[in-house]
């Protein structure tokens, strides 16, 4: 019961504890005050709290606590006698300075580093044979007793913090998986740094191909949180984050897609045939008369994204390529245009995850080759007004859909969650919730 109850403020804290070269995070996991100043229940415990040391770490104090123990004893040599016993202690002090580390494969460790109790006054009575004699030594009993109690429960909070919360903090994934494609590193490339109110773990927080990793051809901005501690933790996510997603992805191959008109929604008045097209080029009708079209989407190169006050943006260049499905032959080039979009993103958080959700705020056309000749470009306009809006935003926000997992532990829950916005950082704030096994 203590042990989960300090799990729940240890829990997040222990994020990530793998040492990296330093250099700018591009993810930062901030817990407040309001993280750590937790109550211990069912224990009389009547003030308790885990707060802050500056420059040490988490410290858990507990203070004018009592406790009532009653039993039986009985003696094991060969006399036989036996009795009960009452034994009350009075105003128990603890204080327990708590360790972080990180293991030979980068997982996290917690430890005790110090722990310090008093016990103001132990009482203790006997029934039984024995009773009246130890009524006449009662103090020396006593006082012993007392430092074996002191001794025996900083040995018990040592154990417990080994046995329950060292297995529990290794359930958080140093590296996590995003998909088939992605992963995002979460390793900590620098010292968590502690104040009177908060503490910040600074991570790599850097997406990767999972198929091969290649170094990222950009570095971090300098990433600094505002002071804000009403949520008991921070998640600050730098555009750098996003960014070597991007470039992830589009290393991997993964922005390259087709389009068919199968895949167009039935609820679009448009068709991909040269058909539709003839209308704006008039020339396919000639060519490739009442023919099945194809569209190769791609990214020339990784999109990047901005963050501001205002929000998620980004301008998104997308080629697209025409093909005419000409059966028993290969598909026929028919031109390809380039696409410049501006897109702005609304982000929210569902099951531990990031989630965004892209739109279309405006679109150009330019043509960079054409394989049937001449034609207006800016006829096709709204036509690929229709493709993008009603095929490739919701495509990619499929996608989006999915999230980008947060680090967290097992069975922790987000709840009150805020999004916030700042120059190159995305601000997340939460309360946190432990989940127990049922």
């Amino acid at each position: 019961m203590g042990a989960q109850s300090l799990a729940v403020a240890c829990g997040v804290l222990a994020l990530c504890l793998t040492l990296a070269e330093a250099t700018n995070p591009g993810f930062v996991v901030r817990i407040t005050e309001a993280g750590f100043n937790m109550e211990l229940r069912n224990f009389y415990l009547a003030n308790s709290r885990i707060s802050l040391v500056p420059s040490m770490g988490p410290q858990l104090s507990i203070s004018n606590a009592f406790a009532d123990v009653n039993g039986n004893w009985q003696a094991k040599k060969k006399i036989k006698i036996h009795g009960s016993f009452h034994v009350k202690l009075q105003d128990v002090n603890i204080k327990v300075n708590l360790k972080l580390g990180n293991d030979a494969s980068g997982k996290p460790t917690i430890d005790t580093s110090s722990c310090t109790i008093y016990i103001s006054k132990v009482r203790a009575k006997l029934s039984g044979k024995l009773s009246k004699i130890y009524n006449l030594f009662h103090k020396v009993i006593e006082s012993k007793l007392k430092k074996f109690l002191e001794k025996k429960t900083c040995d018990i909070v040592a154990k417990s913090v080994r046995s329950d919360l060292q297995p529990y903090v290794q359930t958080l994934p140093v590296t996590a998986k995003i998909d088939a494609i992605a992963g995002v590193d979460y390793s900590l490339v620098g010292p968590p740094m502690a104040t009177t109110q908060s503490l910040d773990v600074p991570m790599k927080g850097e997406c990767y191909s999972l198929a091969q990793r290649s170094a990222v051809p950009f570095s971090p901005p300098a990433l600094t949180l505002p002071p804000d501690h009403d949520r008991m933790v921070y998640f600050g996510v730098s555009s750098y984050f996003f960014n070597t997603a991007s470039f992830a992805y589009h290393k991997s191959g993964a922005l390259v897609f087709e389009i068919t008109d199968s895949m167009i929604p039935k609820t679009v008045e448009f068709h991909l045939k040269t058909t539709t097209f003839s209308a704006f080029i008039p020339q396919l009708e000639e060519k490739y008369p009442d023919k099945e079209m194809k569209l190769k989407v791609s990214a020339p190169s990784a999109p990047f994204l901005n963050i501001g006050p205002g929000g998620l943006s980004l301008q998104p260049v997308v080629d697209v390529e025409a093909y005419a499905i000409v059966p028993d032959s290969s598909p026929a080039p028919l031109f390809l245009l380039s696409l410049t979009g501006n897109v702005s993103a609304v982000i929210s958080v569902k099951s531990g995850h990031i989630i965004g959700n892209l739109t279309m705020d405006g679109m150009k056309l330019s043509l960079k080759r054409s394989d049937v000749g001449d034609f207006q470009v800016e006829t096709l306009q709204p036509t690929m007004n229709i493709f993008a809006s009603n095929i490739l935003v919701p495509h990619i926000n499929d996608r989006l859909g999915q999230g980008f997992p947060l680090p967290l532990l097992d069975r922790m829950q987000l709840s009150d969650i805020i999004v916030q916005f700042h120059q190159n950082l995305l601000l997340l704030g939460a309360n946190v919730q432990y989940q127990p096994w049922v």
